[in-house]
């Protein structure tokens, strides 16, 4: 979803940085072999996501919603060299792909995958979390929310995508839209959340930034 006109968003995308070459492969790999190519981030969001983690520079990394692993080569762009990035997915048929860019990187050593329900792996994580991607299942954003909560530091930034939702957010909502409905319920949540400072930027399909106090 763009909400900018199309030359508006084509100009931002040609005066940002380059897409590497392997995330190019993976993108190409992804639209020739995989249902619903579309949730991949993208070049755009990517190098997003990349300039966001480099600012960060975290040391430990979570990623809820790896699909064929684009966002999380990005994020992977700013971890510290002894950093990890754990990623968790319900498919496990995307696992293969996505081990196989991800030994590609570089970074293959430092990222650990994890397929299953996300409500269930979460709470079997140790480690602190600098920063986590939220991009899954949008009726359990709220659910990963308070589950991530206690395994963040102060100063921690959680991502969050597709909180505009293809504009459904400001439309009359179906009753049968439990996607919406819950996206509403999580937005509202971030931004009155007393342990979260929070900004939505209207990036792609929405991406809010939000920090813990």
């Amino acid at each position: 979803m763009h909400f900018l006109p199309e030359n508006i968003d084509q100009y931002a995308i040609d005066h940002s940085g380059e897409e590497p070459k392997l995330l190019q492969q993976l993108t190409r790999e992804t639209w020739q072999k995989v249902l619903a190519p579309r949730m991949s981030s993208g070049h755009y969001q990517g190098r997003v996501l990349s300039m966001i983690s480099k600012l960060i520079q975290p040391k430990n990394i979570l990623e809820i919603g790896t699909f064929t692993g684009y966002a999380a080569l990005c994020l992977a762009e700013g971890m510290q060299a002894k950093g990890s990035l754990d990623t968790i997915d319900s498919n496990e048929e995307l696992y293969d792909i996505q081990r196989k860019y991800f030994d590609a990187s570089g970074y293959g050593v430092q990222i650990k995958q994890h397929t299953g329900n996300a409500l269930d792996i979460i709470p079997t994580l140790t480690k602190t979390f600098d920063l986590v991607f939220i991009d899954a299942d949008k009726s359990n954003y709220a659910n990963y929310l308070e589950l991530l909560l206690p395994k963040l530091r102060s100063g921690a930034v959680i991502l969050s995508d597709n909180v505009l939702w293809s504009g459904k957010v400001v439309e009359k909502v179906n009753p049968k839209d439990v996607d919406t409905k819950a996206l509403l319920q999580y937005n509202k949540m971030l931004k009155e959340h007393p342990k979260l400072e929070t900004v939505l930027l209207p990036i792609r399909d929405g991406l809010t930034i939000s920090r813990v106090k």
